[in-house]
């Protein structure tokens, strides 16, 4: 109980240092940033009245404690581009960034784990071999390369799966647009899964009571799956933790190849038309999504694991 307390209580001060890097963002931009949003031309009219609006032209402490207050609100400020409040905009993409970062870790997971299984009980064959440079080959391609190669393969090629978007209605999602931006980035996680769970099942299997369960006349597959593989997936959860925050940074790239919806398209249209505003919105909402994963992972790790909770 109490290392859960240590936990979430670290959690905290993380929420609190990623809002703090996301309200300076604003401030660590070179020159003014008000000037880059309206352009050199703007009047002083102009960015006297912008400066007021994004509460600029007050002491920085001011400015830090009124974005908390805005935060704690659900107040992100608005879109200068858009015209839309902030917090509007992140909940209509949000859920088509989390539907994605989701179906590349199942299709990641499916992948690797029956992958690592069978390399880890063929160790030294050619079945491992195989694995081996398929993993490897996977960690070598990144997304930014294996997106345009599906595309001009599977849709343009082959005609069997749709280019970009996410829905051919305009809205929601359809599975089919979902396989291939799902399967660039999730190549590169399942590879490094694959890797992990072929380790971690050669140290299980290698294990005492894995040759008592042997001597007791258990098949072959029930001491693989009901023993060692349980014991197996417990740092392959923390991983997961971790790469749930690399498969969100990766989104950017992959929405932005695929058009799709999701947050890290509108991160970088928000960038191009620096809309600073919006840039904060969807930035604190990634961060504040990577935190929250991670403090789940830490107490699923501590719950699988009863030699943390001793």
């Amino acid at each position: 109980m109490m290392r859960g307390i240590r936990r979430l209580l670290l959690a905290l001060s993380v929420v609190w240092l990623v809002v703090s890097l996301v309200f300076l963002l604003i401030h660590l931009v070179p020159g003014d940033p008000v000037l880059q949003m309206l352009g050199d031309g703007a009047s002083p009219a102009d960015t006297t009245a912008l400066r007021h609006q994004l509460g600029l032209d007050l002491p920085l402490g001011e400015q830090y404690l009124a974005y908390w207050v805005g935060v704690l609100h659900g107040n992100l400020g608005v879109s200068i581009r858009l015209h839309e409040t902030v917090l509007r905009l992140v909940v209509q993409r949000y859920p088509y960034t989390i539907a994605l970062t989701l179906a590349s870790l199942l299709l990641a997971l499916a992948l690797a784990l029956p992958a690592g299984m069978l390399a880890a009980v063929s160790r030294g064959r050619w079945i491992d071999s195989v694995v081996s440079v398929v993993s490897l080959s996977g960690l070598s391609v990144p997304g930014l390369v294996l997106g345009p190669v599906l595309i001009l393969v599977f849709s343009i090629q082959w005609g069997w799966l749709p280019v970009s978007g996410a829905s051919s209605s305009g809205s929601g999602i359809d599975w089919h647009y979902l396989v291939l931006p799902s399967i660039a980035m999730g190549s590169s996680l399942a590879a490094i899964l694959t890797r992990m769970v072929r380790t971690a099942m050669l140290e299980e299997l290698g294990q005492d009571y894995i040759r008592t369960a042997r001597a007791k006349g258990l098949t072959e597959l029930a001491v693989v799956c009901r023993h060692a593989l349980p014991n197996a997936l417990v740092p392959i959860v923390t991983v997961l933790g971790l790469q749930f925050g690399a498969l969100l940074a990766g989104a950017v790239v992959t929405e932005t190849i695929f058009s799709w919806p999701g947050l890290g398209r509108l991160v970088v249209s928000a960038i191009a038309n620096r809309d600073y505003a919006l840039v904060q919105g969807c930035l604190l909402t990634i961060g504040l999504t990577y935190v929250l994963v991670n403090l789940l992972t830490d107490l699923a790790y501590l719950w699988i694991n009863p030699r943390m909770r001793a």
